[in-house]
């Protein structure tokens, strides 16, 4: 397993971590993802450690907070050899300030989750989704505090707009406050709108990017194609919007996917998120599953590396036009406006 920093900090998180969004029940908001707990939910803790994944993600919405318990619960005994995450936002009660990005919000919310996981601290706190009616720096004054209290090691966000997260860095930076190391976004082969500001933002401002959805719902495992199987993927739990993945550009993307996919012997979704791993700004891919199985293949993925000639062909195969104004930037301006380099190729496992 290879490590890297989280942003401009000094912690080293695995290139892939987990998430545990399928622990609980299957009740509440993300009912249809899964509904991973007992000996099964062990197991996946366990492959995870031994494949050496250091990083594990939740959020207290997740079931309900039965993915705090249930995942706080297992680690309690390797509580110091592991990072938990877990983010905040999203409602968790029926009052009006039972939710957001405000003071009152966060500091009970943190109390909560810190209940739940069993643990005196949080390495990683996230605020899950940007919120317009709090200030910025009411929001950033509040983790601030949490840190100095030591409840809360680091803070990051996600899936921020890059306004908001560049406006967020700017104040902490102004205010001296406690600053986001993380973003955690969507990005994979079929979703690259990342590339356009949140990753360059990430790169020059010392962000690092934590991914979900990297196999688009399952799609990019080719379980999506005619006859497969689907059971194990968010496609076939219906979860929302993975019924529009399917489209012409998709097919010809999982094709290439597939040229490599056979060339190399491994299964399309280790392609998928190799390829992720090379991309410039990414910290560690959140990997999740509905079964072992799919997670013993996807850690599979760590022991290989794709070489700069599959890269090329992958991110042809995906690449689509740009929309305004970063089609003025490339057609216009592009030895101004440079890509961002690769990361380096893993040595062969």
């Amino acid at each position: 397993m290879e490590y890297r920093p989280l942003g401009r900090s000094g912690l080293m998180v695995s290139v892939f971590s987990f998430g545990a969004m399928t622990f609980g029940d299957g009740s509440g908001t993300y009912a249809t993802v899964g509904d991973t707990r007992g000996a099964d939910a062990e197991r996946q803790i366990g492959l995870c450690l031994d494949a050496g994944v250091n990083l594990f993600d939740t959020a207290d919405v997740y079931t309900g907070g039965q993915s705090e318990e249930l995942l706080g619960a297992i680690l309690r005994p390797r509580r110091q050899e592991v990072l938990i995450a877990s983010k905040c936002l999203g409602r968790m009660g029926p009052g009006v300030n039972d939710l957001g990005a405000g003071r009152k919000h966060i500091v009970e919310a943190c109390e909560a989750s810190l209940k739940r996981l069993g643990t005196d601290y949080i390495d990683l706190y996230q605020i899950h989704n940007q919120d317009l009616l709090v200030p910025v720096d009411e929001t950033l004054r509040a983790l601030d505090d949490l840190v100095k209290a030591g409840k809360v090691r680091y803070i990051g966000s996600s899936n921020h707009a890059g306004w908001t997260k560049m406006r967020a860095l700017a104040t902490a930076d102004r205010l001296g406050l406690t600053r986001y190391v993380s973003q955690q976004i969507r990005y994979s082969l079929l979703d690259r709108a990342s590339e356009n500001e949140l990753l360059p933002l990430g790169v020059h401002e010392g962000v690092g990017a934590m991914i979900w959805g990297p196999l688009a719902s399952g799609y990019l495992s080719g379980k999506f194609r005619k006859g497969g199987d689907l059971s194990d993927t968010r496609i076939g739990a219906g979860a929302q919007g993975a019924f529009s993945q399917d489209s012409e550009h998709s097919r010809r993307v999982l094709s290439a996917v597939e040229d490599i996919a056979v060339t190399r012997g491994v299964t399309l979704s280790q392609v998928a998120l190799n390829w992720l791993a090379r991309r410039p700004g990414v910290a560690t891919i959140i990997i999740g599953a509905r079964r072992t199985e799919q997670l013993e293949d996807n850690l599979g993925a760590a022991a290989w590396s794709l070489n700069d000639a599959e890269m090329e062909h992958l991110d042809k195969a995906s690449a689509t036009p740009p929309t305004y104004p970063y089609d003025m930037h490339r057609f216009f301006t592009g030895e101004r406006n440079p890509g961002l380099p690769l990361q380096p190729a893993l040595p062969a496992g």
